[in-house]
């Protein structure tokens, strides 16, 4: 017999909240059993919640990572998946080299204000 989790559950294991896990499910990324009000959640929406937050993590948006998970749903399946996944990380790997450049770029530009300022304050006769 699979054992299922509780919202409850779920929610303290990954530190969210419940409003989290019901948006989740509003995405259509799980779908938990429901008895009566009680939601009951597999084995597998634990482990796409798993994924999920990984996923935002590491950067991903919630339509990002749906397009992921359901890639596994489609043919080619995993191979797929994995292939998408592949390409995500990429693409998600350049953008953030992309920004570390322009931070250093930014950090070295306000390194030459800051020295024009210092030295103009003394070419001027103003101590700092």
């Amino acid at each position: 017999m699979e054992k299922l989790y509780t919202i409850t559950e779920l929610t303290r294991e990954f530190g969210i909240s419940t409003r989290t896990l019901r948006f989740y499910e509003d995405e259509g990324l799980v779908h938990p059993e429901r008895r009566g009000r009680t939601r009951l959640f597999r084995h597998s929406d634990r482990r796409i919640i798993q994924n999920i937050l990984r996923g935002r993590r590491i950067g991903f948006t919630i339509a990002e990572i749906r397009e992921i998970i359901l890639a596994y749903k489609d043919p080619p399946g995993e191979s797929g998946q994995l292939t998408l996944m592949l390409r995500r990380v990429t693409e998600k790997r350049d953008e953030l080299k992309q920004k570390r450049k322009d931070i250093e770029d930014t950090i070295t530009e306000l390194d030459l204000i800051e020295e024009q300022c210092l030295t103009r304050l003394a070419e001027i006769g103003v101590g700092t």
